[in-house]
């Protein structure tokens, strides 16, 4: 098995895992809360943005993000809307089969397959909207929003 058919198998499995029963706006105010301040523990500068259904129902950035953070963080969103897996999946998917956005006819201006937004999932629903961080490495702002949500609906 490649490397990178382990580390989706992975992503699936959180994806798979991390997913609500309901998700309501206090929930978005929850999770947005516990992003930034797992970023303030770490000593890391993000913006957070959750989108259900279209409504924007928390954002919220750290000093030392700026406009950049948001244009990365609406172009990883178009990722998982499109795709319906989380953006960092997707980077992985493209790196493993030597595919890109450009190559999926997809604008680079609009999308970008790199980690930091992932599905927000109800479970016998699918994908409703979208939690996504901004500011480290792709793999990292991944990282922190699965951390999170594994707390969150977990207890990991």
């Amino acid at each position: 098995m490649s490397e990178y058919q382990a580390l989706l198998e992975q992503l699936q499995q959180q994806e798979n895992e991390l997913q609500f029963s309901a998700f309501t706006n206090e929930t978005a105010f929850q999770i947005g809360t516990k992003l930034i301040e797992r970023a303030k523990q770490e000593d890391k500068a993000i913006a957070v943005t959750i989108v259900r259904n279209g409504e924007l129902l928390f954002h919220s950035k750290m000093n030392g993000t700026n406009t950049n953070n948001d244009q990365w963080i609406q172009r990883k969103r178009n990722v998982v809307h499109h795709f319906g897996h989380s953006s960092y999946f997707m980077h992985v998917e493209f790196k493993a089969n030597g595919n890109s956005i450009e190559a999926s006819h997809l604008d680079p201006k609009d999308y970008a397959a790199e980690g930091g937004s992932f599905p927000l999932i109800i479970k016998n629903v699918g994908v409703v909207g979208t939690i996504t961080a901004s500011g480290l490495p792709g793999e990292l702002d991944h990282q922190i929003i699965v951390d999170v949500l594994g707390e969150f609906l977990l207890g990991k």
